[in-house]
């Protein structure tokens, strides 16, 4: 059974920064495409960003500059970094396993996810 498992929420103050990381365990994580989504309370999930197995990537408008996903595939962890936050981005973080690989063509694979507050 594939898990992934995030880390670095926390809280910060508005135009701080934080780095999200995600371990996945299983195999062909290199060929699987990995996901940062969020959910503020009262609204729906949403994609933050997105990274192939080639290492193409897509963000979300209200992201874009600011936010950076990456992966390092000897590791086996996707990474979010997360630069001139906003009160806004206040939510839990999930990474996301894409059906494919990794995840035997099966469902897609979630964390158990990670707050982040920004707040002053």
């Amino acid at each position: 059974q594939v898990q992934l498992v995030e880390s670095g929420g926390g809280l910060v103050q508005p135009g701080g920064s934080l780095r999200l990381s995600c371990a996945a365990s299983g195999v062909f994580f290199r060929d699987n495409t990995m996901a940062w989504y969020r959910q503020a309370p009262g609204l729906q999930r949403e994609l933050v960003a997105d990274i192939t197995g080639g290492s193409s990537t897509n963000y979300a408008d209200s992201v874009k500059g600011r936010f950076t996903i990456s992966r390092d595939n000897a590791k086996n962890t996707v990474y979010l970094q997360m630069n001139s936050l906003k009160p806004e981005d206040t939510a839990v973080y999930y990474c996301n396993a894409a059906r494919g690989p990794l995840t035997g063509w099966g469902r897609e694979i979630w964390g158990q996810g990670t707050q982040v507050t920004v707040s002053s």
